[in-house]
């Protein structure tokens, strides 16, 4: 048999039972996706700003820099709303390396998802009763959405996940804000697409039972950058960029037109020190044309407290594990920058 049954986990349930949700918890959580939601429908003209580790591989590093940004949220509070990265869930192009803290709470030690799956939701809540910050996730695995249905304000279906049918189901059936990457390929059209089926309602099997879906409106595209057959990147945040997606959400009838731009990965050619001159164009984009003000209601930046990455047996506190990431003091300059640009 191929498949080797090691052990049950825990369900989502028997989760939020022995990690509930605080009374403090559940009312920072309306506030922050009444405000996000907003910023999606497009009632409010504050700026999202998704920012953080490539992947939250350790709490009191990454719980770290959640704090610092909090103290930065309350000073752009009238202008931008920080979401941070809290990625437990890491996507490896081979398959090969370190999957998040769901599969590996400690990154140095074999595979264990039943404590996997409890230090990622007292990651989450502890970040949301330290810093009152409710964070972005991406969904790499649609059956994990009930361990962490009631935390999140964000969610990030990634560029190899897009395309299948299981994560566009799924997200039909949420009422959060879900970011639809474009795919490797950069096809805007399969990007769009894939609004379209998540703004759907549906019937599907989920989780061992049939279920329907009433769509969310709230599914919108992310602009990541594409690889070309040569490998080389291509990037898709130039304004000519921002200006075709905005035309051709003109040719479709989807609810709430909103785009995020995803400074680093293929956008950057992953050179994370690129991100901030990123950021600065996108806004200078949408400074010279309303529409694309209109459509772009937001950035997201890979960042942590130490600049670049490491190994996974480097052992510098708050540097990241996986991609590259810009360093706490330039990125705490760049909210700044951006907090003006918006004003």
């Amino acid at each position: 048999m191929s498949f080797t049954f090691v052990k049950e986990v825990m369900s989502p349930e028997e989760l939020k039972n022995v990690l509930p949700m605080s009374a403090k918890g559940i009312l920072i959580k309306k506030e922050r996706d009444a405000m996000i939601r907003d910023v999606i429908t497009g009632a409010s003209d504050k700026f999202l700003v998704i920012i953080g580790p490539c992947s939250a591989d350790h709490e009191d590093a990454v719980l770290d820099y959640i704090n610092r940004l909090a103290k930065v949220q309350e000073k752009v509070k009238d202008r931008l709303i920080l979401i941070p990265r809290i990625y437990t869930n890491k996507p490896r192009t081979t398959g090969e390396g370190y999957k998040g803290i769901v599969h590996q709470p400690d990154p140095e030690k074999k595979p264990d998802l039943q404590e996997g799956l409890l230090a990622m939701r007292k990651m989450h809540l502890r970040s949301i009763n330290e810093t009152e910050l409710t964070a972005a996730d991406e969904m790499l695995y649609p059956e994990n959405w009930p361990y962490v249905d009631d935390i999140l304000s964000y969610v990030a279906v990634g560029a190899r996940s897009v395309e299948d049918q299981q994560h566009r189901l799924t997200v039909s059936g949420m009422d959060t804000p879900a970011g639809m990457k474009n795919p490797t390929s950069g096809d805007f059209s399969v990007m769009l697409n894939s609004c379209v089926a998540a703004q759907s309602s549906h019937t599907f099997l989920y989780r061992q039972s049939e279920v329907e879906t009433t769509g969310n409106p709230l599914a919108h595209t992310i602009l990541r950058g594409a690889v070309n057959k040569h490998g080389q990147s291509i990037p898709n945040y130039h304004y000519e960029d921002l200006i075709r997606l905005h035309d051709m959400y003109a040719e479709r009838t989807l609810k709430n037109p909103a785009c995020i731009v995803d400074a680093n990965h293929a956008n950057s050619s992953k050179l994370y020190a690129e991100q901030p001159r990123i950021v600065k164009e996108v806004l200078h984009s949408r400074k010279v044309n309303p529409d694309v003000a209109k459509l772009v209601k937001g950035v997201m930046i890979e960042s942590y407290i130490e600049p670049g990455n490491q190994k996974v047996s480097g052992h510098v506190y708050g540097k990241s594990i996986t991609d590259a990431c810009l360093g706490w003091p330039e990125s705490e300059k760049l909210i700044y920058t951006i907090a003006e640009h918006v004003g």
